[in-house]
């Protein structure tokens, strides 16, 4: 159900919005209607943001799967459709609360395969208890829908705060990737962006620069990526 609202920022970041002390670059585009995801193919974004606020039926599957006792990590290779929705029913927690997440989770995944004309996508659900990539990098691959559906979403730079000079394996000599601190932005919790790598034809130079971001101790984070196959 790819509904839309008001954005959640999180406390202390910057938003996707211009600064008056930074101004932006035209290298991403945000919005909280559809029509939005693909700007992605345009030649100078490398982030394309639909802001969403989730429903209250697919948050009640997002809550059972924070209150299960053991992990969840859900990798799929496949078309989309049926054969997901059954995997899906399968493998979450507390199936019979989570009718409206799994539809959720089925409808980006055929969003993706029509946006980029495939009939497969890979596709990750995993609930994280830390940092997963805490380093600022670029993906070397072409496209990447990721959204946050609890916790502190994906942080992203945008193209005039990215020193690439200092991306890949960390030495003493590499300067700071990030021009300042408070040039970071962050996806809000419910948020769909697609993110733009460097395997992108014509984009090698310019793959989204982001990370995952901290958690603090007890907190979690549920999170889903699809990557059309």
């Amino acid at each position: 159900m790819m509904t839309t609202a008001q954005r959640h920022d999180a406390p202390g970041l910057p938003d996707s919005h211009d600064s008056p002390d930074f101004p932006e670059t035209p290298r991403h585009a945000e919005g909280e209607d559809i029509s939005i995801l693909p700007r992605i193919f345009e030649d100078d974004i490398n982030i394309a943001i639909l802001r969403r606020q989730l429903p209250k039926e697919v948050q009640a599957g997002v809550n059972a799967q924070l209150q299960a006792n053991s992990a969840l990590s859900l990798s799929w290779l496949g078309p989309p459709g049926d054969a997901l929705r059954c995997e899906l029913a399968q493998r979450l927690h507390a199936p019979d609360a989570c009718g409206a997440l799994i539809e959720d989770i089925v409808t980006l995944a055929e969003a993706m395969a029509c946006l980029f004309d495939t009939e497969a996508v890979g596709l990750r659900l995993r609930r994280l208890a830390s940092a997963m990539c805490p380093r600022f990098h670029c993906d070397h691959l072409p496209v990447r829908l990721v959204t946050t559906y609890h916790g502190p979403g994906c942080e992203w730079l945008p193209e005039w705060a990215v020193n690439r000079q200092g991306l890949g394996a960390p030495r003493p000599d590499k300067p700071e990737i990030a021009a300042a601190p408070s040039a970071i932005r962050r996806l809000g919790t419910g948020d769909l962006a697609l993110l733009k790598g460097s395997g992108w034809i014509g984009n090698e130079e310019h793959g989204l620069v982001h990370r995952s971001p901290d958690l603090p101790a007890s907190h979690e984070r549920l999170l889903l990526t699809i990557d059309p196959a």
